[in-house]
């Protein structure tokens, strides 16, 4: 007498072949990589299953090890990408929780979350691991557009120009690119300089992008020079004014002035007679120098742009960002700006550092020959 009853059970858990094949066409449609589609459904279907239970009570089929994410995700992609907590059988639980048998669970949401790149790591379904990564693309792409859209006025208004959307799709045209949106992410993502976009505009403008000789009336005078000698910041170490430096005289090329802590200055040492004691002299810089910086920041959502911001409102410019190691807690960068001496250049790492999502930011110097 009680074959019906469990008949009907079993029912409530069966797949309907229609609806998954249907669900299977569409995330198929939705992923970028079929490789990565065809491992999730590998690991989908020769997984363990766990039923829960929506507050309606319709049943929702996971792999076995599923997290409240999964869940989510399991029911509508909006859900999974705004999911900030999950109660299962009343009580909250932490998202990377993994679900059990017959188990109610409930997603809390919030509008403007976006999904966290550890997400990744706490999911097992297809679907999830999918719209995560989809998702975390396109923020990645739109914080390079930010980005790329600030290195592009900057490089612009320095030959006197501005960054609008036709001088962008111009430049999109003439360098074969897809359009102006993908000249703003290549220029943020480090894969083209402002250099390259302004030879592309205004091929007319472009010079070499080294710091003034000692006679250029913007530069900071530098004091010891004998008479004649030109004086070219190292490419290795690009001093600045405010910090002790030193003289190398190269044959052809003038007097190179590097950072007296430069490991360049090692290979010079048998050469006593190319060296030239240098000093910049007192007094405010009259124009900007060329710094490299290196942040570790916290792979979140917003950091990086924060931190532009801060080096922007502390007048400072971003001539270019280099990512030099991506994980998926964090980020290390490397940011080069304009200053105007050691000072300043100071109080910017000191304002970053501030910060409480870096982890460390340190003044960078690029290995180069300068001989």
């Amino acid at each position: 007498m009680f074959w019906p009853l469990i008949a009907r059970v079993r029912t409530s858990f069966a797949v309907d072949p229609f609806k998954w094949l249907s669900d299977v066409t569409k995330r198929l449609d939705d992923e970028d990589d079929s490789a990565d589609f065809l491992e999730h459904m590998k690991l989908e279907m020769f997984t363990d299953q766990v039923f829960c239970f929506t507050p309606k009570g319709e049943v929702v089929k996971l792999p076995r090890g599923a997290t409240p994410i999964d869940f989510a995700y399991a029911i509508h992609t909006r859900i999974g990408d705004s999911c900030v907590g999950a109660k299962v059988d009343g009580r909250r639980v932490p998202l990377w929780t993994k679900l059990r048998n017959g188990q109610a669970v409930i997603i809390i949401r919030a509008e403007g979350q976006r999904p966290q790149p550890s997400w990744e790591d706490m999911v097992v379904t297809g679907r999830a691991k999918s719209a995560i990564r989809k998702s975390l693309r396109e923020e990645q792409r739109a914080t390079l557009v930010r980005m790329g859209r600030e290195i592009a006025r900057v490089a612009l208004e320095r030959v006197g120009k501005k960054a609008t959307d036709k001088a962008l799709e111009t430049a999109a045209r003439r360098l074969a690119i897809e359009d102006a949106e993908e000249v703003l992410a290549r220029l943020g993502g480090a894969e083209m300089t402002g250099k390259d976009l302004v030879g592309a505009l205004y091929p007319e403008l472009v010079r070499d992008a080294g710091l003034p000789t000692a006679h250029d009336k913007a530069a900071p005078v530098v004091i010891g020079l004998g008479k004649g000698q030109e004086a070219r910041p190292a490419p290795c170490c690009a001093p600045i004014p405010g910090e002790r430096i030193v003289g190398i005289a190269v044959r052809g090329k003038g007097v190179m002035i590097h950072a007296i802590d430069c490991a360049e200055l090692a290979g010079f040492e048998d050469e006593p007679d190319r060296w030239i004691d240098l000093r910049w002299a007192e007094g405010v810089a009259a124009r900007n120098h060329l710094a490299r910086v290196e942040i570790i920041m916290a792979n979140d959502s917003g950091v990086l742009g924060r931190i532009c911001t801060l080096i922007g409102e502390h007048r400072a410019n971003i001539t270019d960002i280099a990512f030099t190691e991506r994980k998926p807690d964090f980020y290390r960068v490397t940011v080069e700006m304009e200053v105007r001496d050691v000072a300043h250049l100071s109080n910017v790492l000191t304002a970053i550092d501030a910060d409480s999502d870096v982890a460390q930011v340190r003044r960078a110097r690029r290995g180069s020959p300068s001989a």
